[in-house]
Parts: structure tokens; C-alpha cells; sequence
């Protein structure tokens, strides 16, 4: 369905009835992303919502960048609760949807029922977590050289951006999405605005999150490090659980989804 909100539209898919969970995707992905989730969520008894953010997908694509910062998203996000008449919600994000999901907890506390972290935490540990994790988020700077970083994505049939996403299970629909020049330039809002590299060096001032928190992290992710999540426990104002994913990639979600739905489902049930 489409939901007009915060002066734009999104495409959001809602199933299911019963407590409303709300999933938030990441980079280069969609709605998609958590195809496996949504009908265990659904069977179980739950409603999902799961949005396109905004630069992704069949959402709308704003060309001014202005429109990528991070309250833009957080407001899209607020929005579709409103329209749906979702007074508290359980959120779950993966990747930058986890940072997102994360911000609307601490800036919204009031919205956030419980917050599952798939892969990102906190973004002050991922500043505590030190140079090992700089390192691993060298492509932060890259991005913010508009036209250039495109172009490095984009070169020879995409290879820089199929060796940098090698282990990405959907690797093909996803270079499919980027070969369209506009949504490869929007999908890179995030990392322009205020999500850029200076989250690495200096996260923005937030409440503790007091909604119970899951933080999963999976041993073979190429871009977060363990301490980027585990770190998250100093920043929860509420309960915290932490659980790791051994021989597990980034895509966690698509990779294990039976075990991630497994611990997104007794975390839920005790809330």
C-alpha cells in the first residue's frame, strides 16, 4: 500500500493482526529484506509493517539531499504509525534500519514498544568500538563524494560494488535496483546527510533508550565489529539481551532466518 506522509509516499507493506511490530530495512535493501519474517511474525500474531525508507525501493526518491537527513526519516517513520493508527509499535532494524530504529527509540520513546537491533547498535559504541571499526566503515568517506562514488559502484557492470557486497544472499536483485542512476544516488543519502562519516567519530547526543533492547550480531559480518554491539548494554536505560550468531553473515535475517526468527519471537513474547 501507499502511505502519503511527511510530504512524500511510501510503499509499505502491512499483513497480519494482532501487536504491531514495525521492520526497518538498511542499505542497498527494501521491504524484502525481511520476507521470512513477516509471515512467522504474522502466524504468530502479530501485524507487520514494513516500509521502503524513503530513497529505496518503490518509495518516493527526493533529488535534493536536504530530504535524506536523519529526521526526515525519523519523521517518515512517526508517520506511518500515524497513519495507521499505531499509538506504541516493537521495532526491529537491520543495518542503517537498526540505526534508524535505534534513533526513533531514544527520540520517541513514547512510539517504541521494544527495539531489536539486527547487526548495528548504539551509534556511541559504534564510535566506542575504535579504530577496528573505522577501519571496517572505510567506505563512509567514499560515499560522500557525489558522482564519484557512484561511478566507483557502478564501473564494469558494477564490480567494486559486487565484491564490496559479495556476501549480500540477494546480490543480484540488488545490482538489478542500482543500475537505475537515481535510486543508486538516493540510496546513498544517508551516508550524506547526517548519518555520515562523523557518526564514526562523533554519535549525536541521545537519551538512554528505555524500551528492552535485543542486540544480535553475527561473527561473519565485513562491516560491523562485535564491541559496535555489545557496547550498546552502556547506552540501555532499560533491559538489554545480547545474542551472537556464530558463522553467520551480515544479511543475518536472510541467511539464518529460522534462528533470527526464533530469538525475534521469544524476545516479543516476553514483552
Amino acid at each position: 500500500m501507499r502511505i502519503e506522509t511527511n510530504g512524500i509516499e511510501l510503499q509499505v507493506q502491512v499483513s497480519g493482526s494482532g501487536p504491531d511490530v514495525l521492520l526497518v530495512h538498511g542499505f542497498p535493501d527494501t521491504h524484502a529484506s525481511w520476507r521470512y519474517q513477516v509471515p512467522a511474525l504474522n502466524a504468530a500474531g502479530y501485524r507487520t509493517i514494513v516500509p521502503d525508507l524513503r530513497g529505496f525501493g518503490a518509495s518516493d526518491k527526493p533529488v535534493e539531499l536536504g530530504q535524506y537527513e536523519l529526521a526526515e526519516y525519523l519523521a517518515d517513520l512517526v508517520g506511518v504509525l500515524d497513519e495507521l493508527g499505531v499509538e506504541r509499535a516493537h521495532v526491529v532494524g537491520h543495518d542503517w534500519g537498526a540505526s534508524l530504529a535505534y534513533l526513533l527509540a531514544a527520540s520517541y520513546p513514547d512510539r517504541v514498544a521494544s527495539l531489536t537491533c539486527l547487526s548495528v547498535g548504539s551509534p556511541a559504541a559504534v564510535v566506542d568500538a575504535g579504530l577496528a571499526q573505522r577501519e571496517k566503515s572505510w567506505y563512509f568517506l567514499l560515499f560522500q563524494f557525489s558522482g564519484i562514488a557512484e561511478r566507483w559502484l557502478a564501473q564494469d557492470d558494477f564490480a567494486n560494488a559486487r565484491q564490496w557486497l559479495a556476501s549480500h544472499p540477494d546480490l543480484y536483485e540488488v545490482i538489478e535496483r542500482l543500475r537505475d542512476p537515481r535510486a543508486l544516488s538516493t540510496s546513498l543519502g544517508l551516508y550524506r546527510t547526517g548519518a555520515g562519516p562523523q557518526l564514526l567519530v562523533e554519535p549525536p547526543a541521545l537519551p538512554p533508550v528505555l524500551a528492552p533492547m535485543l542486540g544480535v550480531w553475527s561473527s561473519e559480518d565485513r562491516y560491523l565489529t562485535e564491541q559496535a554491539m555489545t557496547g550498546t548494554e552502556k547506552y540501555a536505560g532499560g533491559s538489554w539481551r545480547y545474542e551472537r550468531l556464530d558463522g553467520i553473515g551480515h544479511w543475518m535475517q536472510l541467511e539464518a532466518p529460522e534462528r533470527v526468527n526464533e530469538l525475534l519471537l521469544d524476545f516479543l513474547s516476553g514483552q
